[in-house]
């Protein structure tokens, strides 16, 4: 049974709500405060923003569309939206939805462009699209995209002539009666919204990001038991079941999973298998893991602290009892490190807004450091130098971990050199 006042107090978790979805019924509860300032307690009809599970919506409102024969994704995005534009045009050309709900289009994939929040804010992201320069060639292979779910979000809205917000509201959140969601931020006013809380001493983040992310994740909010009604949607049709189909292998980062349409698909002791997604924006953590075949979900939705600890407890309590499975555990150093091929794997690797500088350790071993060439990314990494060694011939693993996980970075492709040329964390960061 969980008791969840003990699990924020043991991982330092400012506030939560965990639901649980098991034979049709829900089961919530919460803890902890909205906010460490003003101390106000959480409720189970508090809102948290659930950051990238709102992909997992919008690819919902993206397979309606195609259900109804109005989108084919496959399909160049151009067929809907002609003014689309690349910094490669020829990329732009070729780029379809299936690519933008698989992570594999290619170009900047973190472009948190602020276009205010009138109805034309997906309208104006699109157009500065036109400078986005191409990490890779469209279909090559996945690289984290929130740029193309914002542009997913465009094609919802012009297909239903009507604005994403709406569009979200009328054929999800107002169809299936969600009494605590909010589409924009101009919706939190008249509902109880956790504050996100960031760096290690977990200050109140003072600010939401860019509301014309949207449909990437900066802005839909709400109780774990709303995001359970959404799920119980999915369980309870086979009109989305395409999502659950494997489009992509991502690089092994030591986890497993594998990528359908809009969801992560997950593996679990005994072969099952399921489907799930997390997200993330400033100061809050949410972790969405479903397994069809039991009829069972469980959402966490944190403000700060460390969330994927408690998330993995969590997970481990309720599939151990319910399902009699487990999540597999993450990786960590081999106690014999493979050695790194440091001369190849030294240098500087850009990706959106981030830049990851590798330089020459003890003992083969390299040190890692991220710098942040955008202050959206102050809540999701430091700047402090941490040292990794190999994990593989193809991986490197961080020797101590943080929240729990050792973070993995795996090695893709060379260049002319013979050095390597990516170095992938989810993001394909390119050498430069």
């Amino acid at each position: 049974m969980i008791n969840l006042d003990e699990l924020i107090a043991e991982h330092g978790v400012v506030g939560a709500q965990v639901a649980v979805l098991h034979n049709g019924e829900i089961t919530d509860m919460a803890a902890g405060v909205l906010n460490n300032v003003t101390g106000e307690k959480v409720t189970t009809d508090s809102l948290f923003q659930i950051g990238s599970i709102t992909k997992v919506w919008t690819a919902t409102l993206v397979q309606e569309l195609v259900n109804e024969g109005l989108l084919d994704l496959d399909r160049p995005v151009r067929d809907v939206l002609p003014e689309f534009t690349l910094a490669d045009d020829e990329a732009a050309r070729i780029i379809t939805p299936r690519h933008l709900l698989t992570h594999t289009a290619g170009f900047q994939g973190d472009l948190f462009h602020d276009t205010g929040n009138g109805d034309d804010m997906l309208e104006k992201y699109v157009e500065r699209l036109a400078d986005a320069r191409q990490e890779a060639p469209p279909g090559e292979f996945y690289t984290y995209c929130n740029s193309g779910f914002t542009l997913l979000g465009r094609i919802v809205e012009v297909l239903r002539g009507k604005p994403f917000r709406v569009v979200i509201r009328e054929r999800l959140i107002d169809r299936l009666g969600l009494r605590t969601a909010a589409a924009s931020h101009a919706e939190y006013a008249v509902q109880t919204v956790a504050t996100g809380h960031v760096g290690k001493e977990l200050k109140p983040a003072g600010k939401f990001m860019a509301e014309g992310d949207a449909p990437a994740g900066t802005v839909l909010a709400m109780s774990a038991h709303d995001l359970l009604e959404f799920v119980r949607m999915h369980l309870g049709t086979s009109e989305f079941d395409a999502m659950r189909e494997v489009q992509v292998v991502p690089p092994d980062f030591g986890h497993g999973g594998k990528q359908g349409l809009g969801w992560a698909l997950h593996e679990y002791t005994n072969g099952v298998t399921g489907i799930g997604h997390t997200g993330s924006t400033l100061g809050y953590r949410a972790y969405l893991r479903v397994i069809p075949a039991a009829g069972l979900a469980i959402a966490v939705l944190t403000n700060g602290g460390e969330s994927l600890s408690l998330a993995r407890a969590v997970y481990d309590d309720v599939l151990g009892d319910l399902a009699g499975i487990a999540v597999p555990s993450f990786p960590t150093p081999p106690q014999w490190p493979v050695p790194v091929d440091v001369e190849r794997v030294v240098g500087v690797y850009r990706s959106t807004g981030l830049e990851l500088h590798v330089t020459e350790g003890d003992g083969g071993r390299v040190k890692l450091r991220y710098e942040r060439l955008n202050p959206d990314w102050e809540a999701f990494v430091d700047g402090d130098e941490h040292e990794f060694t190999g994990l593989r011939d193809d991986a490197l693993i961080a020797v101590e971990s943080a929240d729990g996980y050792h973070a993995v970075a795996v090695l893709c492709g060379r260049d002319e050199q013979d050095r390597v040329k990516w170095l992938h964390w989810g993001r394909a960061a390119r050498r430069v």
